[in-house]
């Protein structure tokens, strides 16, 4: 069996399939091929049991993994690349119109997945809720259900290359003044959007509490905010942000004591790396079913939000600026709190 899984981005969303990924390969035998933006391809090409990325767009960089991930324009040169392949089984895990007409072209059995869009608005513009209990990891295997698949409850995957984990010690000690048995907490300061993030006060305010030596983590657009918490912390905090590409982000979380992260995709990452997790809330909530991930039994996930606020959750993704003003869901968070939740 040949099937194609389509998750068009982003980070966080990607490494949210990889156990459909995983149950589809092992369950069915299968041979698994992934269609994403091309600047993700990276994510699922670590993979090991994804065969080829077809990759949409051009890629922003150089991959790591160039003899895996294909590229291409437009979907329906894409949809004559996957016809030479025989694809059997479309899991459709975006379900946009793109995605619909991948399937459309394709012409095979596809399966797709709720997103809940209804009961999500219902949720934001009235505070009904309808929402299921129900991670949407469980609710992406429920896609494949239907060619008997099920959840081995053995949580999320991310492969990080060995070349990148195995130099990853040198680099805490070179950079950082970490020695392997040296504790320290890795602290993603990044977020897409602005009300999914703590304000740099709050950031300082919370390196200040913590007890560990404290490296940030994020992109480098979270470099002049990574800047700025170290010239004002009086502990060891050390700046991470636009330094190391996502691999090398996640080796370094990889070797961290506890990860205290926003709702963003190094988030979903640590839960792959089964690392204790502090996950701070603002705009968006839990309950929207993609708080961290993990194999059963293995919960380890303290998840932060200022109960009670009644313009909670105002978005389901996040807005550039808090619409009530106040951005009281991140302006209150207790960073005592927050740092108590830390593993002993």
């Amino acid at each position: 069996m040949r099937v194609l899984i389509i998750r068009f981005s982003s980070i966080g969303d990607i490494v949210l399939t990889t156990p459909v990924v995983r149950c589809v390969a092992q369950q069915k035998n299968a041979e698994v091929f992934y269609v994403t933006k091309a600047s993700f391809a990276d994510i699922p090409a670590a993979h090991p049991m994804v065969s080829r990325v077809f990759a949409f767009g051009k890629p922003s960089g150089k991959t790591l993994f160039p003899e895996k991930i294909q590229y291409t324009d437009t979907i329906p040169e894409l949809a004559r690349l996957l016809k030479h392949l025989s694809v059997d089984v479309v899991i459709d895990l975006h379900n946009n119109l793109r995605s619909h007409l991948l399937r459309l072209l394709l012409g095979v059995r596809a399966y797709g997945f709720n997103k809940l869009n209804f009961e999500k608005w219902l949720k934001v513009t009235f505070g009904i809720d309808r929402l299921p209990q129900k991670h949407i990891v469980d609710r992406y295997l429920e896609a494949a259900a239907p060619i008997g698949v099920q959840s081995d409850q053995k949580g999320l995957d991310f492969s990080i290359p060995d070349h990148i984990s195995l130099n990853t010690p040198k680099i805490l000690e070179v950079e950082f003044g970490l020695k392997p048995e040296d504790p320290f907490v890795a602290l993603v300061i990044g977020a897409t959007h602005f009300t999914k993030r703590l304000p740099t006060e709050k950031l300082i305010e919370l390196c200040n509490e913590l007890r560990l030596p404290v490296l940030l983590i994020g992109g480098p657009a979270e470099s002049n905010t990574a800047a700025q918490v170290v010239k004002a912390s009086v502990g060891t905090v050390k700046n991470a942000c636009g330094k190391w590409n996502l691999f090398q982000s996640a080796a370094i979380v990889q070797e961290a004591k506890a990860v205290i992260t926003h709702d963003t995709g190094m988030m979903h990452i640590a839960a792959a790396l089964d690392k204790p997790i502090i996950s701070i809330w603002g705009s968006t909530i839990p309950e929207f079913g993609m708080y961290p991930y993990y194999a059963q039994g293995k919960d380890q996930n303290s998840s932060v939000e200022v109960k009670g606020l009644p313009c909670r959750p105002c978005s389901k993704i996040g807005h550039a600026a808090c619409p009530k003003g106040h951005f009281k869901c991140m302006n209150l968070q207790s960073v005592d709190y927050i740092a108590a939740q830390l593993p002993n």
